[in-house]
């Protein structure tokens, strides 16, 4: 079955002004799919790794990818297709509270 990450952007203030009742079914739902085998987390402190001409490691304490919104939390998701994936995390809760879930199909070689 395909797979994909899901990347969740939003803020604790967009969160907060979000009704309760959408937020704890949002949360219901996140628990639904990883009781269903989602694996999910929230973003910690990004850490850059480089390694030029494969002879130094490089690091960098922050993010790479810029974003008007803050990320918060990522998930690899099984779907039969895009549209499935997408189904699954319309009700995640950066998807309703404000915020935006990105998601990107995983292609394996």
């Amino acid at each position: 079955m395909p797979k994909f990450v899901a990347i969740g952007y939003g803020t604790r203030e967009d969160y907060d002004r979000t009704a309760a009742a959408v937020r704890d079914a949002a949360h219901a739902h996140d628990a639904t799919l990883r009781k269903d085998g989602v694996l999910m987390g929230i973003a910690g402190a990004p850490v850059q790794v480089r390694n030029p001409d494969a002879v130094r490691v490089e690091t960098k304490n922050e993010p790479f990818m810029r974003s008007p919104l803050p990320v918060a939390g990522f998930s690899v998701i099984e779907a039969a297709d895009l549209a499935e994936a997408i189904d699954m995390v319309s009700r995640t809760p950066c998807a309703v509270a404000h915020g935006v879930v990105e998601v990107w199909p995983l292609e394996q070689p």
